[in-house]
């Protein structure tokens, strides 16, 4: 980019990657190939947004910020680059054919709403490909019991496959950012890794379970809204100590609970 290129604004939390090595390892891990469709969120200076119209790809890029979309049309002039100002959490996904890979560094304070709302068109996405603050990308990968367990990691592994690909140090940006960052690979299941009846009421139950992490799985599903009788009833149903916190629960103890409640 040249010296006109807009400063980054704290405001919209960018930190642009300067690293081209680190560019080179996020584009082999999405796997780029010729006439592939990739949507990039926040494409900020364009620097994986070269590397993935050098490798031949068709380029969606959504870009919040005006200055930057006009920087980039004037610099990056290719009929394959597609640029749309607009808010990636609002973006009409569903409008864009499939299937197509995402490639982003995410902006951080908004991780994590992104992510769901990625999972959300996980149908019509072969790949994703994401920068997240280091944090994040544990929490994805988190097994049962372990303390970065979460709402997140259960939502998203019942979804999909992940894996961290690497970590990134905070000197391969600009400016340099307060966290530690890592690159996923998230690739979506065909379908949910457990059977559920009712994903909507699974949804519930796991937010509920988490609501207070220190609470007993009874008393926080009851602190969600959810009837302590039925709660209490469910659980013996099913053999579930009501004593046990939500961050001891499997996807498949979820899935049974639901299920159960569900009828």
């Amino acid at each position: 980019m040249t010296e006109t290129t807009p400063r980054p604004r704290k405001s919209w939390g960018q930190n642009f990657l300067i690293d081209y090595n680190i560019q080179r390892k996020i584009l082999d891990t999405a796997e780029i190939g010729p006439g592939e469709r990739v949507v990039e969120i926040g494409p900020g200076r364009g620097i994986l947004t070269t590397g993935l119209l050098e490798r031949g790809a068709e380029v969606l890029a959504i870009e919040i910020d005006p200055l930057l979309v006009a920087t980039l049309r004037q610099e990056i002039p290719s009929p394959h680059l597609h640029l749309i100002q607009e808010d990636a959490l609002q973006y009409p996904y569903h409008q864009i054919p499939s299937p197509y890979k995402v490639v982003a560094n995410l902006p951080y304070y908004l991780s994590t709403p992104l992510l769901f709302r990625l999972l959300e068109e996980r149908q019509r996405i072969s790949r994703m490909v994401l920068m997240l603050q280091k944090e994040v990308a544990e929490r994805l990968v988190a097994p049962v019991g372990e303390k970065n367990y979460s709402v997140l990691s259960v939502m998203a592994q019942l979804y999909a496959d992940i894996r961290i690909a690497f970590h990134v140090s905070r000197g391969c940006f600009r400016p340099r950012p307060d966290v530690d960052s890592s690159v996923i690979s998230l690739t979506p299941l065909p379908h949910p890794r457990v059977s559920i009846r009712d994903e909507a009421l699974f949804r519930r139950i796991v937010r509920g379970a988490f609501g207070h992490r220190r609470k007993r799985l009874a008393n926080a599903l009851a602190d969600a809204g959810f009837p302590r009788d039925q709660v209490e009833a469910a659980l013996r149903k099913i053999g579930l100590d009501p004593t046990r916190r939500g961050e001891t629960l499997s996807l498949a103890e979820f899935a049974l609970l639901a299920d159960t409640l569900f009828d």
